[in-house]
C-alpha cells in the first residue's frame, strides 16, 4: 500500500535517530494497546499502522513480524550485553562483571516503562509469548554462562560453577523485574537488584587477593551445596522459587 501524504509527517519522523526510535516506540505502544483491546491474535499489521497514521512498509522497516512489535530490542540488547562483556577487563572479578550486565539488561527495561509494563501484561495472557519471553531469558542465561566458563577455566568445577553462577543472576534479576513491574514502576529497581544479588550470594564488589584464588578472605567467599545431577534449568526455577521468600517479596506472585 502506498503511503499517502496523510502520514508524510510519520515518514519524515523516520529520517533522523531520534524520530526514528520515537516512531518505532510509537508502533510498539500503539500495537500493545490493540492487543490488549482487541485481543493478540485479532489484530493485524494494518490495524497497528492504520493507528499510528504510517504504511505497512514502515512497520515492515522496523519489525519483521506482530510479533517482534512486543520484543522489539531483545536481539539488539543481547548483542549489547554479549559486547560488554567482551570488552570488560581481564583482571576484573568475573562476578562484578556480570552483574553490571544484569543491570545494564534492566535499564533497559526501566528506560520505556509504557512498554515494558504494557508487555508485562500481555506475556501474562498469552501463552505463546510468555514462551517467546522464557526462550530469552535463557539466552542471556547462556551468555553469561559462556562467559563465566571462560573465567573459570583454571580452576575446579568450572563449567558448574559457571552454570549455576549464570542460573542465579538471571533468577535474581527476572525476580525483581517481576516486583518492578507489578508496583507498576514505582520501586528502586537498581537498588532492589543489588540487594537481592547481596541476598542471593552473588557478590558484587572486588574481592581482597586474586579472584578464585587463596589471597582471598573467608568472607569473600561464597559457598553453595546442590544436586550436581540437577540441570541448570532446575537449579534456576529453584533459586527462583527461594527468592520469592526474600524481604519485600510479594508471596502471592504468580508465575
Amino acid at each position: 500500500m502506498p503511503e499517502g501524504n496523510s502520514n508524510g509527517s510519520k515518514s519524515r519522523a523516520g529520517r533522523t535517530e531520534g524520530g526514528r526510535r520515537r516512531l518505532r516506540s510509537a508502533l510498539a505502544v500503539a500495537a500493545l494497546d490493540l492487543f490488549a483491546s482487541k485481543g493478540y491474535d485479532a489484530t493485524t499489521v494494518e490495524d497497528i499502522v492504520e493507528a499510528v497514521g504510517v504504511g505497512r512498509r514502515t512497520f515492515f522497516r522496523y519489525f519483521r513480524s506482530k510479533e517482534e512489535v512486543v520484543f522489539p530490542d531483545h536481539d539488539e540488547r543481547l548483542a549489547e550485553v554479549v559486547a560488554e562483556l567482551e570488552r570488560s577487563d581481564a583482571d576484573a572479578f568475573p562476578m562484578r562483571v556480570v552483574c553490571r550486565a544484569a543491570e545494564s539488561v534492566l535499564e533497559t527495561y526501566l528506560a520505556e516503562p509504557e512498554i515494558s509494563l504494557k508487555r508485562f501484561e500481555l506475556t501474562r495472557q498469552v501463552s505463546s509469548l510468555r514462551d517467546r519471553e522464557i526462550v530469552s531469558i535463557d539466552r542471556y542465561q547462556r551468555v553469561f554462562a559462556r562467559y563465566l566458563r571462560r573465567c573459570y577455566a583454571d580452576g575446579p568445577n568450572a563449567d558448574l560453577r559457571a552454570s549455576v553462577t549464570a542460573a542465579t543472576v538471571v533468577a535474581t534479576h527476572n525476580h525483581v523485574l517481576r516486583r518492578w513491574l507489578k508496583s507498576g514502576g514505582e520501586i528502586d529497581a537498581h537498588g532492589a537488584l543489588r540487594a537481592a544479588l547481596d541476598e542471593a550470594g552473588i557478590v558484587d564488589r572486588e574481592p581482597s587477593g586474586a579472584s578464585g584464588g587463596a589471597g582471598e578472605s573467608e568472607s569473600d567467599v561464597v559457598v553453595g551445596v546442590l544436586r550436581t545431577s540437577a540441570p541448570a534449568e532446575t537449579v534456576r526455577h529453584r533459586i527462583e522459587s527461594a527468592l520469592r521468600d526474600l524481604p519485600g517479596a510479594d508471596d502471592r506472585e504468580s508465575t
